[in-house]
């Protein structure tokens, strides 16, 4: 069933208060698309993310290195058909997506460490996972939960999202647990904008988002959530 998208574009980050938000997305709400899935206080977005056993995708983010990567499933919903298996891999404000399409059934069986099931899928991509998780024998490591909300347009690949009521979890590794218990991480008063395109920023895009003027966001969700959960177990 596996089935590769790839999405190469610009992402930069910003930390919002609540309020900013609220301004910025009924700016956004008359000149782009917002996503079908956008409802009161977002959608749900749950990743689980893997690392090696030395932890070296947390550490190359945290000392702040220019090329790095990510290997996260995501999920929309506990009971979700599919999941997608990524790897998002970044230099500077520049990222690389590849994601494969799994099955319910698949992605169960990733989480459980069965990686056979990538070398048995006849995909160039699926293989090229299959010998990065063995090699440097990724596991399971996070879990990453938030709510989004979205708007796109089609020129220049433009998304925006704001995504806020970020929590995690090291004990449970089953991302399609529908009673899964996450903590919150940090202080729940406001959001992360991601601005992502291709070539550049449309203007009427960035004049909407002008309040956000300030220097980007480094910090990504996996790292937070790791960061505060390791502070949290001290």
């Amino acid at each position: 069933m596996a089935q590769l998208l790839e999405v190469l574009r610009t992402e930069q980050k910003y930390d919002l208060s609540l309020e900013e938000m609220f301004l910025i997305t009924s700016r956004l709400n008359g000149i782009l698309q917002g996503d079908k899935h956008n409802h009161h206080g977002g959608y749900m977005v749950r990743s689980l993310y893997f690392d090696t056993v030395n932890d070296d995708d947390f550490y190359d983010k945290l000392d702040g290195l220019e090329i790095r990567r990510k290997i996260r499933l995501r999920v929309y919903s506990p009971d979700a058909k599919t999941a997608k298996l990524e790897l998002k891999e970044k230099t500077g404000n520049n990222q690389r997506k590849r994601s494969l399409t799994l099955s319910r059934e698949e992605a169960a069986g990733i989480v459980d460490g069965d990686y056979k099931l990538l070398y048995g899928m006849d995909n160039e991509f699926a293989n090229e996972l299959y010998c990065r998780m063995t090699q440097y024998c990724y596991r399971p490591k996070c879990i990453v939960q938030y709510y989004r909300t979205a708007f796109a347009e089609a020129v220049n690949d433009t998304r925006v999202t704001f995504d806020r009521d970020l929590r995690a979890t090291e004990i449970n590794m089953d991302i399609f647990d529908p009673e899964l218990m996450l903590y919150p991480v940090g202080l729940q008063t406001g959001c992360t904008m991601e601005l992502k395109f291709n070539n550049f920023l449309l203007s009427y895009v960035k004049n909407a988002v002008s309040i956000a003027d300030r220097s980007n966001l480094s910090a990504s969700k996996y790292g937070m959530a790791r960061n505060y959960l390791i502070k949290a177990a001290l």
